[in-house]
């Protein structure tokens, strides 16, 4: 049986070009890695009616169901319309599955749901930023991460978006007992000294991982109300430089990340190569060609930063260069 395919409007619809004639695979979205049983649920309906039976959890916290007959794409489709009302994501036309593959799934760490080191809810800010930027072709990768620990590998994308807290210290708790200060100085920077029996807390050496919070006996060290973000940018796998990203903005708030991701969305769509292969240019060599104040300009213009937002003057990227 021959089918005629058109690989682009396959890739667009979120299905895989894959190895075996006539078979792909559905790629399923959910941001932030959260999602309830009913979702688990209709997909394994899917893979045992339309699939092989096989589903593949994804690096960025999606589901490929495998084995499926290009000519059953359509009823797919249909079937996983539940699912993408379930986790609430932005669709054109119904029952048409995914309107856009090109930016990849939001993903995220655990967050603070679970985690006691978790600064904030991760899935959460994911699903906001989700909605802000999806559908795009343009291929962008967001990583949430609610630490400083990083389990989600977030300088290894565009954007990497990692949890602080600005520590608040109330001496009248402390017992002196020098648990923060212990913790700060073998799982962080070491920012914390004891000096007659009370704490002086480094503010321009803390990276606001919260140790101290989580080592505190006594409540002497609270996370602050405000939530606080580390935005490192640029980061990427691949084949010619694959490199970890670097910080642009410290201290920043969640509405300042969205507006510079849907800004720098702006500055590929100005300075994207048309005649880059696949019509794709990744984000970070296009920086690097234009140059990073021009990207910087883009990226900030209308945004409103707090006070306490540092705002890096210039960004270096170091990285393995295979040309």
């Amino acid at each position: 049986m021959h089918i005629d395919v058109n690989t682009k409007k396959l890739k667009k619809n979120a299905f895989r070009v894959s190895k075996h004639r006539g078979i792909t695979a559905s790629r399923v979205r959910v941001p932030g890695g959260a999602c309830n049983a009913d979702v688990l649920m209709k997909v394994a309906e899917i893979a045992k009616e339309y699939g092989n039976g096989q589903v593949h959890i994804t690096t960025r916290q999606g589901f490929e169901i495998e084995g499926i007959a290009l000519e059953d794409m359509g009823k797919v489709n249909e079937m996983l319309q539940p699912v993408i009302e379930n986790l609430d994501i932005n669709q054109e036309d119904p029952g048409t599955g995914y309107a856009s593959s090109g930016t990849r799934n939001v993903s995220a760490c655990i967050g603070n749901r679970v985690c006691p080191f978790g600064n904030y809810n991760t899935a959460a800010f994911a699903k906001r930023i989700e909605k802000a930027i999806f559908p795009n072709d343009l291929h962008f990768k967001v990583a949430l991460t609610g630490c400083a620990n990083d389990c989600i590998k977030a300088r290894m994308h565009d954007f990497g978006i990692i949890g602080m807290t600005l520590p608040q210290y109330d001496p009248s708790r402390c017992v002196s007992c020098n648990a923060c200060v212990k913790g700060c100085d073998s799982l962080s920077v070491n920012a914390l000294k004891m000096e007659n029996y009370k704490i002086v807390h480094n503010k321009e050496k803390c990276v606001g991982c919260g140790v101290c919070v989580t080592k505190c006996p006594t409540r002497a060290w609270t996370r602050s109300e405000q939530k606080y973000y580390r935005l490192t940018i640029m980061g990427r796998t691949g084949k010619r430089n694959p490199r970890l990203g670097e910080d642009f903005l410290v201290w920043a708030d969640e509405d300042t990340i969205i507006k510079v991701i849907l800004n720098t969305y702006k500055f590929v769509k100005q300075y994207i190569n048309p005649n880059a292969p696949g019509g794709k240019e990744h984000i970070g060599y296009i920086i690097d060609r234009v140059g990073f104040h021009e990207f910087k300009k883009w990226a900030l213009d209308g945004v409103d930063l707090l006070p306490e937002t540092i705002v890096k003057e210039n960004v270096y990227w170091s990285g393995i260069h295979y040309r």
